[in-house]
């Protein structure tokens, strides 16, 4: 029987990445300006369920973050993106790397 965490190479990246679910989740709900307890009402889901997401003590499965996603209109892709902050660090790394070699 394969082990599928026999193909994840570093399981700290993957805990970052559900981390970074949870936060962008709640930026994203709060930039709709709508509460937990309205987005469980669109996405057809609990209130604890949306709370425990969002605090990273849930992981969602895909069917329930395409159901948030459509109750927020936006793209999961937008949830799995890196923020605005982080782009901004690599930029800056890459920008340094790269005057290094000029």
């Amino acid at each position: 029987m394969v082990n599928p965490t026999d193909y994840i190479e570093d399981m700290g990246e993957i805990e970052a990445q559900i981390r970074q679910l949870a936060v962008r989740l709640r930026e994203e709900r709060e930039k709709a300006r709508i509460s937990q307890m309205d987005l469980s009402y669109l996405a057809g889901l609990s209130q604890n369920q949306v709370h425990y997401i969002e605090t990273g003590k849930r992981i969602p499965n895909l069917y329930t973050i395409l159901k948030i996603c459509g109750a927020l209109q936006i793209s999961p892709a937008v949830l799995f993106s890196p923020a605005d902050e982080q782009r901004q660090k690599a930029r800056e790394t890459i920008i340094n790397l790269v005057s290094k070699y000029l």
